[in-house]
C-alpha cells in the first residue's frame, strides 16, 4: 500500500483529508508543519505522493517544494490552498507540483488526483532510471525493493561502490545481477564512465579472446582491421562479465593476468596494453563448485571472489512483488500505448504466491503480455493464464477464461472434431431448394417467385437495389411482383 504524506496546519482539514486518502486505498501520514514534512520525507521510505498546503506558519508549502528540489527528493506533490491565485499556481508548478486545487475540494477530486499522481510518479521513476542507466549514473535508489533479502545485497553494494575491489555477484538468472552492478558503478568514482557488458556464455569459444582483449589487423583470417576489445572499451570504467563461469580455460588464464597486472595482450599484438578497468563479474552457478570440479581455475576464482554479493531469488522477497508489478504496468502501458493502470487484489495475490522460477525477468514478461492483451484497464487473474494454471490449477484457469468477456476462442487442435466423410452423409437428409417435398423439380415460376421474395427481404425492401442485384429493370420487377402476387411494392423504399 502506497503512503501519502498530508501536510496541513489545520487539524480538521488534516483529518478529513486523511479519511479520504484512507478510503481511496492509500496509507495516510499526517503532519501539521513543513519542518515535520521534511523530516518524514528524509526518514520514511515508500512515500508515493504528498498533499501539501501552501499557507502554513514557519515553513510554508513553497519552502517545502524548494527544499525538496534542493535535496533531490522527487515525489508527486498535490498542492491545495484556500487562496486561488494564478501566480501561486504557476510558482507551485514551476517548483514541481503535479496538481493544484482550491479548498474545499470534493473527496472524489482528491482520489482521482492521487491516482494520477501515483501513476505519473511511477512512470517518471522509470524514465529517470533509463536516463541514468544510459548516462552511467544509475544508483541504488533505482533498485525496486524494500525486503530484508534485497536490502542486504544493496548494503553490500554500497560498500563495494566506495572502492575498486573486484565484486562477484551470484544469483539465479533473472534476479537483477546486472542492475546491481550498474548501481555499484553509478554510485562510485567511475559514475558516468563506460559500463561495458559481456555475456561470456553467448560468445563462441574461438572468439572469446578476440572480443575481450581485441586483435590487430591480420592476426587471423577475417581480421581486416584492428579491434580494441571490451577491456579497452571499458577503459577508466567498468567491465561487467556476466556468466563468467562459462569462460573457456585458455581465456581464464589471460583474464587472470589482466586482473593481476592491469594489462591485456590483444591477439596478434607484439606487446601488452595497459588498461584501467574495474571488473564486476556475475554467475548463476556457484563458482566454488565449478572450481572444485575442475571447470574453473581456483586462482581466478579467488581473484574474482574478493567481495561476493548474493542476489536473492524473487520467491525469497515476495513483499517486493507489488512494487515491481506497479513499475512494470506503468512502463509497459506507456510504451505500448495501453490504458492499463492497475491490477486487482486477486491477481496481485496470485502473482505474489507464485514461485517465479524465472525471477524478475519472468514477472516482467508476464506483465508485458498481460498489459498488451488486457481487455480492461485493470489486470485480472484471467490475464495471466499460465500463472493462473500453475497456482490454482488448469480447471480454474479455464473457468476464469470462460467468465472473461472476450471473442470466442478457436477450437484447440487436440479437440477439433473430424470433418464428415462423404460416405457418412445421407443425400436424402439434405433439402434441395429446386425440388418439392415429393422430389420433383419445381416450376421455374415458383423458383423465380421465391428468389424475388428473398431478394426483397435481403435488401430490406429497397427495390432499386433489388432490381440491380437481380439484373432486371425496375418496371420488370414491379410487373413480376404483380404477376406473382408479392406485396413488395407497397411501403417499400424505392430510393
Amino acid at each position: 500500500m502506497h503512503k501519502v504524506l498530508i501536510v496541513d496546519d489545520d487539524p480538521i482539514q488534516c483529518r478529513l483529508t486523511s479519511e479520504t486518502v484512507s478510503k481511496a486505498g492509500f496509507d495516510p501520514i499526517a503532519v501539521e508543519s513543513g519542518h515535520e514534512a521534511m523530516t518524514v520525507l528524509r526518514r520514511t521510505a515508500g512515500i508515493g505522493a504528498m498533499i501539501l498546503d501552501l499557507v502554513m506558519p514557519d515553513m510554508d508549502g513553497m519552502a517545502v517544494l524548494e527544499a525538496m528540489k534542493r535535496e533531490g527528493i522527487v515525489i508527486p506533490v498535490i498542492v491545495q490552498t484556500a487562496q486561488s491565485s494564478l501566480d501561486t499556481v504557476v510558482s507551485a508548478m514551476r517548483l514541481g507540483a503535479s496538481d493544484f486545487f482550491v479548498k474545499p475540494v470534493a473527496p472524489e477530486r482528491i482520489t482521482i488526483s492521487l491516482r494520477n499522481a501515483m501513476k505519473m510518479g511511477t512512470l517518471e521513476t522509470t524514465l529517470r532510471a533509463e536516463r541514468d542507466k544510459r548516462a552511467g549514473t544509475f544508483g541504488f535508489t533505482h533498485i525496486i525493493g524494500t525486503s530484508a533479502a534485497v536490502g542486504r545485497a544493496i548494503a553490500l553494494g554500497k560498500k563495494a561502490a566506495t572502492s575498486t575491489i573486484p565484486v562477484l555477484i551470484e544469483g539465479e538468472s533473472g534476479t537483477g545481477k546486472e542492475v546491481l552492478a550498474r548501481a555499484i558503478q553509478g554510485s562510485g568514482d567511475r559514475a558516468g564512465k563506460p559500463f561495458i557488458t559481456v555475456n561470456c556464455g553467448a560468445i563462441p569459444p574461438n572468439l572469446v579472446e578476440s572480443i575481450l582483449f581485441g586483435h590487430v589487423k591480420g592476426a587471423f583470417t577475417g581480421a581486416v582491421a584492428n579491434a580494441p576489445g571490451k577491456f579497452r572499451e571499458a577503459h577508466n570504467g567498468t567491465l561487467f562479465l556476466d556468466e563468467v563461469g562459462e569462460l573457456p580455460p585458455e581465456t581464464q588464464v589471460k583474464l587472470l593476468r589482466a586482473l593481476q597486472e592491469g594489462e591485456i595482450e590483444p591477439v596478434g599484438a607484439s606487446k601488452p596494453v595497459k588498461v584501467n578497468v574495474r571488473v564486476i563479474s556475475a554467475t548463476n552457478r556457484r563458482l566454488l563448485n565449478l572450481a572444485k570440479e575442475g571447470h574453473f581455475r581456483e586462482d581466478l576464482y579467488y581473484r574474482l571472489n574478493v567481495f561476493p554479493i548474493y542476489m536473492p531469488p524473487l520467491r525469497d522477497r515476495r513483499e517486493d512483488i507489488p512494487a515491481l508489478v506497479e513499475h512494470f504496468i506503468a512502463r509497459f502501458a506507456a510504451e505500448e500505448g495501453r490504458r492499463v493502470s492497475a491490477i486487482d487484489a486477486g491477481a496481485l495475490e496470485m502473482l505474489t504466491s507464485h514461485d517465479w522460477p524465472g525471477n524478475i525477468r519472468q514477472l516482467e514478461n508476464a506483465i508485458f503480455r498481460a498489459v498488451v492483451l488486457a481487455e480492461t484497464t485493470t489486470l485480472r487473474p484471467a490475464d495471466f493464464p499460465q500463472i493462473l494454471a500453475a497456482v490454482r490449477g488448469p480447471e480454474t484457469a479455464r473457468s476464469e477464461a470462460a467468465q472473461t468477456a472476450a471473442p470466442a476462442a478457436p477450437i484447440h487442435i487436440d479437440n477439433a472434431p473430424p470433418l464428415p466423410r462423404l460416405a457418412d452423409i445421407n443425400p436424402a437428409s439434405i433439402p434441395d431448394r429446386f425440388l418439392d417435398k415429393d422430389g420433383n423439380l419445381l416450376p421455374l415460376a415458383e423458383i423465380e417467385k421465391d428468389l424475388i421474395a428473398f431478394a426483397i427481404d435481403f435488401n430490406a425492401g429497397r427495390m432499386a437495389q433489388v432490381a440491380r442485384q437481380l439484373g432486371i429493370g425496375r418496371s420488370t420487377l414491379y410487373r413480376k411482383l404483380k404477376e406473382y402476387g408479392l406485396d413488395g411494392s407497397e411501403g417499400s423504399n424505392v430510393a
